[in-house]
């Protein structure tokens, strides 16, 4: 298996054994009762100009252990304080060294809407997330064939989430738009050697039509490269290494966005 087929293995391990300390149903129940909220996600990302999505993340199968001190809520409010209009917080916890928990108090704690970006292979997750308090959850097409993400993407609607739907190559995105993506985001990390082209959302923004909100993953590094990506159309940036290394996350943020802190 490569990495993207580990993932996706380890997450229904992890979700059977959840499913043992709480049954989906109940955990159904649960996140169905509370606020909806829809459009919180949405809205972050659809304002004028280009939208950051600022990433909680301590690891990564690629580049293996990025932050060793981690002290996550303060790295979210520091992205909060710096202008980010989104958080996507890690919890994978085997190769990513994220948890539940992580997101659960970052969520709490700022006024962003926060991405739960973990690996989704089950309807019990999409309800965790929502309990844990995201607003959107990660639904990779990749681990997931057309039907299975039409489903993923009701199950957001009732639940008021939004999905951010990642694709790396044409079929992929001709795929998430069939079932009806509202948001897509095109990954610029290649999962089976781990190179990064920022190159590669650049050429797939034209598949995706006006009213569908485009996210560009991984490899934004300098303020000239989100420059590109604004001149390609493209609506937000997923930042997380680039930030994750920085000896400030608000100064690094404020460069990216070209504007001083």
């Amino acid at each position: 298996m490569n990495i993207l087929e580990q993932l996706a293995e380890h997450a229904r391990e992890r979700t059977a054994a959840a499913k043992q300390r709480l049954a989906e149903a109940d955990l159904r129940r649960m996140a169905e009762s509370l606020p909806k909220n829809p459009g919180r996600f949405e809205t972050a990302l659809a304002h004028p100009g280009i939208s950051f999505i600022c990433e909680c993340k301590k690891a990564s199968p690629s580049k293996g252990l990025i932050a060793p001190d981690y002290p996550y809520y303060r790295i979210a409010r520091g992205y909060e304080e710096a202008g980010a209009d989104a958080i996507s917080v890690l919890t994978e916890p085997k190769w990513f060294l994220g948890s539940d928990e992580h997101l659960r108090e970052i969520a709490e704690g700022v006024s962003l809407p926060c991405l739960r970006k973990d690996f989704t292979v089950d309807p019990y997750m999409i309800y965790e997330a929502k309990l844990l308090g995201a607003s959107a959850v990660l639904l990779i097409v990749s681990i997931l064939d057309e039907a299975r993400i039409r489903e993923y993407l009701e199950i957001c609607g009732t639940l008021g989430l939004a999905a951010l739907t990642e694709a790396h190559d044409e079929a992929e995105i001709e795929t998430a738009l069939r079932a009806g993506a509202g948001i897509i985001g095109v990954n610029n990390r290649n999962l089976k050697d781990f190179t990064v082209d920022t190159g590669n959302s650049r050429k797939l923004r034209q598949m995706v039509p006006p009213g569908t909100i485009f996210v560009s993953e991984s490899g934004v590094r300098t303020p000239e490269d989100v420059v590109a990506l604004r001149a390609a159309g493209v609506d937000a940036v997923l930042v997380g290494e680039t930030l994750m290394r920085a000896a400030d996350v608000r100064t690094k943020l404020a460069e990216l966005k070209g504007v001083e802190y």
